[in-house]
């Protein structure tokens, strides 16, 4: 079983934001990683994704929607077992409850359904 824990914040538009997950995972290396968000009578959608990595190596292929490519950013530090999602130009329709997600095998990136643990969520809100 892996936990996940987000945590957000409220950020003014145009400025940044960082949000971190700490999982509870035994080999937090063997995890493929995502973030996805949901607005107010929206459905839940994909932000980014990160893959597994080798454990002394926190990199591996990233995945990224188009609306925020070039201004979001995915990383993991398996030595914390935390990922992150930098969040640079944020903008009032960022604004939303962002998720955190793991999967250790069959990982596909872009759907919910690929992801087998989530947080609990944590809202963003950018003030315009």
């Amino acid at each position: 079983q892996v936990q996940l824990v987000e945590s957000g914040g409220v950020v003014q538009a145009a400025g940044s934001l960082r949000l971190p997950c700490v999982a509870s995972a035994r080999t937090f290396s063997s995890l493929a990683m995502g973030w996805f968000r949901q607005a107010p009578a929206k459905e839940r959608e994909f932000v980014a994704g990160i893959s597994w990595s080798g454990v002394s190596w926190s990199g591996g292929p990233t995945y990224y929607a188009d609306s925020v490519k070039g201004r979001f950013t995915i990383s993991r530090d398996n030595a914390k077992n935390t990922v992150h999602l930098q969040m640079n130009s944020l903008k009032p329709e960022d604004t939303a409850v962002y998720y955190c997600a793991a999967v250790t095998t069959h990982w596909d990136p872009r759907r919910i359904s690929g992801y087998d643990y989530w947080g609990q969520g944590t809202q963003v809100t950018v003030s315009s």
